[in-house]
């Protein structure tokens, strides 16, 4: 049996479905109502900013609302009580992993900051941000989320690939498969011979690509993953 001593483990949108925040396919849902060239791409900021401030502002009620499931609180206590090492990178933003006691690399930014288009300076944003908000550190009138949009390249590439690079197993939760470089992950780790698992709703486009599979909602599955590794 593999000893397991590093583990890197890669959430996106569907660990935090049963939080009630949406995915991008949700019907109904803040994504439904947009095109993601709209509202989550740099030139939708410059083309029409206060429209992506009004889609920010109420996903940011929408997270600020929302309590950690039993997915995130499981990973929670994997990272507090597993004897090894655990990277949890998240694709989410909306803070949860944090909420449950965990500790993540946001790769696509969060939603409780706010960046500078202009100095690049960061600090925590407000409920509501405005259209010609003021950077603290600059004051030049360019405040926008601090989010990662489509075309923008992904914060803490480096320290994410060095973990896959050392991991011994790498685990995907509530990912699509369909957005990259993160849809890569599992690649990168097979490469260095880390095992991979992918715990999902259903079958993503890159569940070829994982040697195990565990299917099911996140709240069931996830606690049951956790409990396994730490026995």
């Amino acid at each position: 049996m593999r000893r397991i001593d590093r583990i890197v483990i890669l959430t996106g949108a569907g660990i935090s479905a049963e939080s009630g925040l949406g995915t991008f396919r949700d019907e109904g849902g803040l994504w439904a109502q947009h095109r993601i060239e709209d509202v989550a791409t740099p030139e939708a900021f410059m083309r029409d900013p206060a429209l992506v401030h009004r889609f920010y502002n109420a996903r940011r009620i929408q997270a600020t609302d929302a309590q950690p499931n039993a997915a995130h609180q499981a990973l929670a206590r994997l990272q507090s009580d597993f004897a090894g090492d655990i990277t949890l990178v998240t694709q989410n933003v909306d803070g949860l992993h944090e909420k449950a006691g965990a500790q993540a690399i946001h790769m696509h930014g969060e939603l409780s900051r706010a960046l500078c288009a202009t100095c690049g300076h960061r600090w925590d944003a407000p409920a509501e941000m405005e259209v010609g908000e003021a950077c603290p550190a600059c004051s030049a009138p360019s405040a926008r989320p601090d989010i990662v949009w489509f075309g923008e390249m992904p914060y803490h590439m480096d320290r994410i690939i060095d973990a896959l690079h050392t991991c011994d197993l790498f685990a995907a939760i509530g990912t699509s498969g369909q957005v990259y470089p993160a849809a890569g992950f599992v690649e990168e780790a097979r490469m260095a011979g880390a095992a991979t698992v992918e715990l999902n709703l259903r079958d993503s486009d890159m569940s070829h690509a994982f040697e195990d599979h565990i299917t099911g909602r996140a709240s069931k599955t996830v606690p049951t993953w956790v409990d396994r590794l730490l026995s």
